[in-house]
């Protein structure tokens, strides 16, 4: 029997990056896009490459363009950290394994790299797969926090709960990461939102903007722990608008939602710096009359839009600076 199973891409709507530093955000899971992990018994461990994972280019110049696409270390690393993780999760709340291993292999379609949670999204499907294979039970508010664990403690890469629970919970959802209440219980508050209050939304990318997340996040993170005053306040602003999103969400106020997404960008922009092509995109949507935030780290935003006459404009402006639009799927 072949185990199935997938996490969706992740879009931070408002609120995003406040997840880090005790903040709160609205994240929609975005199922154009996800990672597919199989799984299935064999007689020893394997862990299939895919493309990222390969060692063989046909040119110095193809090498240099899947390093930038996908980074050094593919998908294999976060499949083995995975299974490490879920091996000492299961011991430690005394849920004994079976002797059985497996073959797993994974796909993923979520563009690589443009702050859509590629990553997490591999790790999360992989435990939900292992939670299938060895009959494990881990609630699904442990889940996020198991899953940042993965990157956070074994790969070194700087996150945040927010992809990890929208990826678990899917739909829509707002998080609160009360400082005291995240600190006691390793998780934080995860509130459900109905994805049928959302306004007509729209998602546009630019591969060639694609960083590797925890890079640009570092920046912050650095200012954040020397208490740099003007990252810190901003910081508590950005997760203001999650709680007003919520409100703006559950009110079905598409007006005020779109204000607060374009806030959300406004803010990010004063503590972060933008790259020209990242703030044409931004600009460009603006012009058309649709909101425009970041979906994550860079290279692809999020907005609202109201006819779909605008929608378009959107097409087709953005398609003019070389970004790829689509209408997400959220349900």
């Amino acid at each position: 029997m072949i185990i199935e199973s997938r996490a969706f891409a992740r879009a931070g709507l408002v609120g995003n990056p406040s997840d880090g530093y005790f903040g709160k955000t609205i994240s929609v899971s975005i199922k154009n896009f996800g990672a597919h992990i199989q799984l299935f018994r064999t007689p020893e461990l394997v862990f299939q490459p895919a493309e990222a994972d390969l060692s063989t280019y046909k040119s110095i110049y193809h090498l240099r363009d899947q390093l930038a696409l996908t980074g050094y270390a593919g998908g294999i690393p976060l499949l083995k950290a995975t299974t490490k993780r879920f091996l000492e999760y299961a011991d430690s709340t005394n849920q004994k394994l079976s002797n059985h291993v497996f073959t797993v292999r994974y796909h993923t379609s979520i563009p690589r790299q443009v702050g859509m949670a590629g990553s997490s999204a591999i790790v999360t499907a992989m435990l939900k797969a292992l939670m299938q294979f060895y009959q494990v039970d881990i609630p699904l508010h442990i889940l996020p926090t198991l899953a940042l664990s993965v990157e956070a403690d074994e790969l070194g890469i700087t996150a945040g709960l927010q992809d990890r629970v929208i990826q678990a919970y899917e739909g829509c959802v707002f998080m609160d990461f009360e400082k005291e209440h995240l600190q006691a219980n390793g998780f934080g508050l995860y509130q459900p939102l109905p994805v049928a209050n959302l306004p007509k939304m729209y998602i546009a990318y630019m591969l060639q903007l694609g960083k590797v997340s925890g890079k640009v996040l570092n920046e912050v993170r650095s200012k954040f722990e020397k208490g740099e005053p003007q990252t810190l306040s901003t910081l508590q602003s950005i997760a203001g608008l999650a709680a007003q999103g919520r409100d703006a969400i559950l009110a079905k106020d598409h007006a005020m939602l779109a204000q607060l997404i374009n806030q959300n960008f406004d803010y990010r922009a004063q503590i972060m710096q933008i790259s020209p092509s990242n703030q044409l995109m931004i600009d460009t949507a603006r012009a058309c009359g649709a909101s425009a935030s970041f979906t994550g780290s860079g290279g692809a935003i999020i907005g609202s839009y109201t006819t779909d006459r605008m929608l378009e404009h959107l097409f087709i402006a953005l398609k003019g600076i070389g970004a790829k639009v689509v209408k997400p799927y959220f349900s």
